[in-house]
Parts: structure tokens; sequence; C-alpha cells
């Protein structure tokens, strides 16, 4: 079966999967602007969106792997919820958007259906920061998408993390197929070594821990934090054994990928 993926920038994506149409992360802001994560942290917007909110048309339901930093939700993002099916996040993420927002803890699930589809939805634990930040960064979760019909095994959307040991349960639980990784090794001066998202290596690491087929990253461009670009990246993984296994998605263009 093929799924129909549209990388619309950082960590939003467009998925196609039957009838549903499901968004990851909605940044839609125009590029410039300076935006606080806290701490004393901050970032600027590089790039902007390759395509518009507005554009979109129908949303059946948004993924949102956190809903307190602005390079995964942002002001035009948060105009699109109201108006999408449902918004499936953390627990702490749902109290605060209220409306058509719902947590789940990590390793419950929730569907989604439509005429020709049903979805089983999981969240699965992730960590937003190396040496203990997550602590004080916030809950974040990873979503696994399971559907009839799917040949080489389930979808796995890694949300903001780094890697952790807690990751591994995700690969005793399910069969992954395509790993969907939020790399760009995200970092701040003011916090020193502390990193706050994937870098390739730990993308390699997690793709040796899942085996998929096909990995996907993505989150690697368009904010002034993200320390590791895709080219860097695409150098770490052109060396290692998974070479074979990436699949890039050019901004903008609606990509066809064998599930």
């Amino acid at each position: 079966m093929n799924i129909r993926l549209t990388h619309i920038g950082t960590a939003t994506l467009l998925m196609e999967i039957g009838s549903l149409r499901i968004l990851t992360d909605p940044v839609f802001d125009p590029a410039g602007g300076r935006y606080a994560f806290g701490y004393g942290t901050s970032s600027i917007k590089l790039t902007e969106p390759s395509i518009t909110g507005e554009s979109l048309g129908n949303i059946d339901t948004v993924l949102l792997s956190h809903d307190h930093h602005e390079d995964n939700l942002d002001r035009a993002g948060r105009a699109l919820l109201p108006n999408a099916g449902h918004v499936i996040t953390t627990i702490a993420g749902a109290k605060r958007l209220k409306g058509n927002a719902f947590g789940l803890k990590s390793w419950q699930s929730t569907t989604v259906k439509s005429d020709d589809i049903e979805i089983k939805v999981t969240a699965v634990p992730a960590r937003h920061g190396t040496l203990g930040s997550h602590l004080i960064v916030g809950e974040t979760t990873g979503f696994v998408l399971e559907w009839q019909g799917q040949e080489h095994g389930a979808v796995y959307i890694s949300g903001d993390t780094v890697w952790f040991n807690g990751l591994r349960e995700i690969r005793e639980r399910f069969k992954i197929g395509t790993a969907i990784l939020h790399i760009g090794g995200g970092q701040f001066p003011v916090m020193g070594p502390i990193r706050f998202t994937l870098n390739a290596r730990e993308a390699v690491k997690i793709a040796h821990a899942f085996n998929p087929r096909t990995v996907i990253p993505i989150h690697y461009e368009g904010w002034k934090h993200f320390k590791e670009t895709g080219a860097v990246a695409g150098r770490v993984f052109d060396t290692s054994d998974i070479r074979g296994k990436i699949c890039w998605l050019p901004l903008g263009e609606p990509q066809d990928i064998e599930i």
C-alpha cells in the first residue's frame, strides 16, 4: 500500500492515507520572526512554509508532538486547529489547548477513521532533551500509526526527542516499517551542551534498533537553533549502513511512499 506524504517544512507533514488527511506539528508563520522557548532561549524562523495553511483544505486529524514550542506549533498553526476534526497530543497539551484536542499517555491508543480506512494511533515515549533537561522542558510524545494493509509494518513518528533507552520498548511492541524522525540536533548557546532533538548519528541508532524499511528525516531546516543541517545529516547517513533506507522528501512536493 502507498501513502502520500508532503513535507511542508520543519516537522509539518501532510499524510494522505486513504481518504484521511493527517497533519503533523503545524508551523505556517512567515520567515523572520523571533520566538522565545523559555529559560533564556530563543530562535529565528529562517524560511517560509512551502505550502500555506490556507491552501491545505480539510484536515481530519492533527498529530501534535507538543504544543508549547513554536517550531512545532506556531501562531498560524494554532489558527488551523479548530477547523481540524480533532487534535491528538500530550495530556498536558490537551489541557492547555482545550477545544477539539485530547491527550494520550504513552502506550494509550485511539482510532481515526473514514469510509475507507481506520487507523490506530498510539502515543509512544519521547524525551525532549539530553542531560535531564526534559524534566524542565516539558512533555512531548511520538506516535505509531497502524492500519490494515501495511505490508512492511507500522509508521513511527518520533516527535521531538533525543535517543534514550525508553525508545527500545517501541521496537519490542511494534514492527516498524517506516520511521519519520525529527532530526536537526537542536541546541541553544545559553544551554551549553544540551541537545533537544535527534542528530543524524542518533537517527542511525534508531534505525539499527527498529530496523525499518524506510527512514524519513524531517525537522532539519528553517530555524536558527537547528545545528545539523540536512546536508550534514546526509553525509552521516551516506557513510552509514542505513544509507539505502533514507528517503528525503522534497519540500512542498507530494511523494508516494510504499508502506
